[in-house]
């Protein structure tokens, strides 16, 4: 069974360095985006990239090493320590979702929704579920299963086998390796398709960084 940092939150702390997020002195840091603001348009907008990327990532950023400052303090009483535990696993989360969702796009000039179909990833994923196509309609199912805000993810169990899940908020996932991970939350996407968010779910896959997601499921 796949598990998600919903409870542990100190579970989650200590995994935090190793989940790949980018960390200046000790403390969380914005990273940079891996293409312009614009390099993904039409699928998604500047407007977008901008609000997404530089005020709520960055805000999860901010929460997150302010709660960590404030659990080091000495003297904390029980509550204190345990709303701390959870602003660092909402914003910790956040963080480390998000991160990974810079790097899952691409522009299409750079290989953006162009599928490496000769990669180990693409014959696993047809092998499973029969067709790139059969995938995508599953994962969009999935997200559009998501009630408020969540992610959809494509994940690697330990076994090596392939599974679309779901968390809610920023849960994140923490025994299977994430391979893609959508978001869901309204920010992703109102600005400029409201409310038609299956229109964002399918404009997502033109900009889908499929080598990416080959070196995740390549990489142990």
């Amino acid at each position: 069974m796949l598990r998600f940092a919903s409870k542990n939150a100190s579970l989650f702390a200590r995994n935090l360095t190793a989940s790949g997020v980018r960390q200046l002195h000790g403390k969380a840091a914005l990273p940079p985006l891996p293409y312009a603001y614009n390099a993904l348009e039409p699928a998604i907008s500047e407007t977008i990239m901008k609000l997404h990327h530089d005020k709520h990532h960055n805000t999860y950023v901010t929460n997150l090493n302010a709660a960590q400052d404030k659990l080091s303090q000495p003297d904390l009483d029980l509550k204190s320590e345990i709303a701390l535990q959870a602003a660092i696993k909402f914003n910790g989360g956040g963080h480390i979702n998000h991160t990974q969702f810079w790097s899952i796009m691409a522009p299409t000039s750079e290989g953006g929704g162009k599928p490496v179909t000769d990669g180990s990833l693409h014959k696993s994923i047809v092998a499973k579920w029969g067709s790139l196509e059969n995938f995508q309609k599953e994962m969009n199912g999935a997200l559009a299963a998501i009630q408020g805000s969540g992610w959809a993810w494509l994940v690697k169990d330990k076994e090596g086998s392939l599974h679309i899940t779901s968390t809610s908020n920023q849960d994140t996932v923490i025994n299977a390796k994430v391979i893609i991970g959508i978001d869901a939350w309204e920010h992703a996407y109102y600005p400029q398709y409201e409310n038609r968010k299956a229109e964002y779910f399918k404009a997502f896959w033109s900009v889908m960084n499929w080598k990416e997601a080959e070196h995740r499921y390549a990489a142990n």
